[in-house]
């Protein structure tokens, strides 16, 4: 059975339909594996391991009767800790919401719910989702699972290592400037950012609810469209006949290839060849108002951040960590006019980039320019932790900041990988690309650095 724990969310999905597994044996399988694995209580703020039993039998009677509601029906998913689960803590990562217990699930898990999907449990995550590195003293620090030492990258740390040490097929995480693509990266996985708005945030805990998006970790593109398709209740990308073949790639030059150290180079590098191999043609140009935009993360993010958790904050500061506190508290000496001139100007800028790009396919760039840092350092360091933080968010942020779709792809060199950006609304078109992308690098994440 230890062999069903690294398939794919679709693979596990057809062998259901086709008899060779039980959903009541995965569930067992996959939260024995939880309870057993060394890390899993890094991994996993909590599992739901009543209600997957019962969801796992109502989709084995659905299969054995030919009523599956779905191609994923009976699969188990592991949450981040911010979405809401009936009669379930929902922390988010924080002291300040402990014993939070929410009456109803959130809307994108009602979703996954209704299509047959079987809930794992919750898993752990940076502290109110306010952090690219996945650093979390005050309840846990998943590990990477190329270097357990390291942080797995955040916000949705936990997210991603449920999928890479094989305690869940796909994670259900969330993205503000990086949360889904960070860990994902860094964890030789699939990560898809979707269009704000897309995916419903009622019943998900905010951090900055105009950036605030939905997103699945995942081993393969084809569990990304699926899942994107149930959490909207929607039809799934067609990835039949993806090819790269005269694909236009814009090669992001401005700030995006600043500072990349030699593995995230070396692993773009080699992606990128592999996608001009395949048919692709890559042009690399520049941007000036990426640069800009950049400048106003700060007056958009921290401003609507401290606005929306000013109030727990302040009743109680002592039970933050103190890198997150921090960050939050720095939204306050931004004032409402610059808030609002910076986002006048933001979506001046998503105009003109919108018209750079528009006879391109999708833009291309390093996911994050570094691998994930040691835990131990970033503890003990608070500059080291703030520069880590914000280099590792700065490729990612631009995606966020311009209001795009973006894919992230492992490239082969552990924990590097390369984005492909899109524009807003054009999931389905970036997915057709990402599945093409996917089979020219060649690479999926089937097993783990033992421990």
């Amino acid at each position: 059975m230890a062999d069903w724990l690294w398939n794919t969310a679709a693979e596990l999905g057809r062998a259901i339909g086709g008899g060779k597994v039980s959903p009541v044996t995965l569930a067992e399988a996959y939260l024995d594996a939880m309870r057993a694995h060394p890390l899993g209580a890094r991994i996993y703020a909590r599992a739901t391991e009543s209600r997957a039993l019962a969801e796992a039998v109502a989709a084995h009677d659905r299969a054995k009767a030919g009523l599956r509601r779905g191609p994923l029906d009976g699969v188990p998913l592991s949450w981040k800790d911010l979405f809401d689960t009936a009669g379930v803590e929902t922390a988010a990562g924080s002291a300040l919401l402990a014993g939070r217990v929410p009456a109803r699930d959130a809307r994108v898990l009602r979703n996954a719910t209704a299509a047959g999907l079987v809930c794992l449990g919750k898993t752990h995550m940076s502290e109110l989702a306010f952090s690219g590195l996945g650093l979390n003293p005050v309840t846990a620090t998943p590990p990477c699972v190329n270097d357990p030492a390291a942080v797995a990258g955040g916000s949705s740390s936990g997210a991603a290592a449920s999928v890479a040490f094989g305690l869940a097929p796909a994670a259900i995480g969330s993205d503000t400037g990086g949360s889904v693509r960070i860990p994902a990266a860094w964890n030789d996985l699939v990560g898809l950012k979707t269009t704000h708005g897309r995916l419903s945030l009622d019943g998900v805990v905010p951090l900055v609810e105009s950036y605030d998006t939905v997103g699945p970790l995942t081993r393969s593109v084809e569990d990304a469209a699926l899942l994107l398709a149930l959490l909207e209740g929607g039809k799934p990308a067609d990835l039949g006949g993806a090819t790269l073949k005269g694909a236009r790639l814009m090669l992001l030059e401005t700030v995006a290839q600043d500072d990349l150290r030699a593995a995230p180079r070396q692993g773009f590098e080699d992606a990128v060849a592999a996608l001009q191999a395949a048919g692709a043609v890559v042009e690399p140009r520049p941007a000036p108002e990426v640069a800009e935009a950049l400048t106003l993360a700060a007056p958009t993010f921290n401003a609507e951040a401290w606005a929306i958790w000013r109030p727990a904050i302040e009743a109680a500061p002592q039970k933050m960590f103190d890198r997150i506190r921090e960050r939050f508290e720095s939204g306050a000496a931004i004032s409402a006019a610059d808030h609002i001139a910076a986002w006048r100007r933001l979506r001046e800028l998503r105009a003109i980039w919108a018209a750079r790009v528009a006879g391109y396919d999708a833009v291309i760039l390093p996911t994050s320019p570094i691998l994930p840092p040691k835990a131990d350092r970033l503890m003990t360091d608070p500059a080291y932790y703030v520069s880590e933080n914000l280099l590792a968010l700065r490729n990612t942020r631009i995606g966020n900041l311009l209001g795009l779709c973006a894919l992230t792809l492992p490239t082969g060199t552990p924990s590097a990988g390369i984005s492909l950006m899109g524009l807003p609304g054009a999931e389905e078109r970036l997915l057709r690309l990402g599945a093409a992308a996917e089979a020219a690098i060649g690479f999926r994440r089937k097993s783990h650095i033992p421990v």
